[in-house]
């Protein structure tokens, strides 16, 4: 299994609310188009750090956590192929422009290691 995580911040000025508002009904679709036959898992983490809920502290420097799952490196490939084309590309920056402070976004390939923790 290997993983995708790209961070992503809202535009200026748009609020938390209309942001996933707008990721949940209209971006996560057009994700789910290309990435369907390919990821096995594709996953939004909204974030508020810790601190700011309790009125305190600076909120993250980025709004969203994705996360895509794909089975082996092939097919992750396949799906980046994809991805990149012309019409993919047209589609996913368009709605990006609405939604993202591109400039922000990063987007990393995970090698994850996980502790087996004993019961309590």
């Amino acid at each position: 299994m290997i993983k995708v995580v790209t961070l992503l911040t809202r535009k200026p000025g748009m609020s938390r609310e209309a942001f996933i508002e707008h990721y949940e009904t209209n971006h996560r679709k057009i994700g789910e188009k290309y990435l369907s036959g390919y990821a096995v898992k594709y996953q939004r983490r909204y974030l508020t750090a810790a601190d700011t809920a309790a009125g305190e502290g600076s909120p993250p420097p980025f709004d969203v956590l994705m996360e895509i799952w794909f089975p082996d490196q092939a097919t992750m490939d396949e799906a980046m192929a994809l991805l990149m084309t012309d019409a993919a590309q047209a589609e996913i920056v368009a709605d990006e422009e609405r939604l993202f402070d591109r400039a922000k976004i990063q987007s990393f390939v995970v090698e994850e290691y996980e502790s087996t923790m004993p019961a309590t």
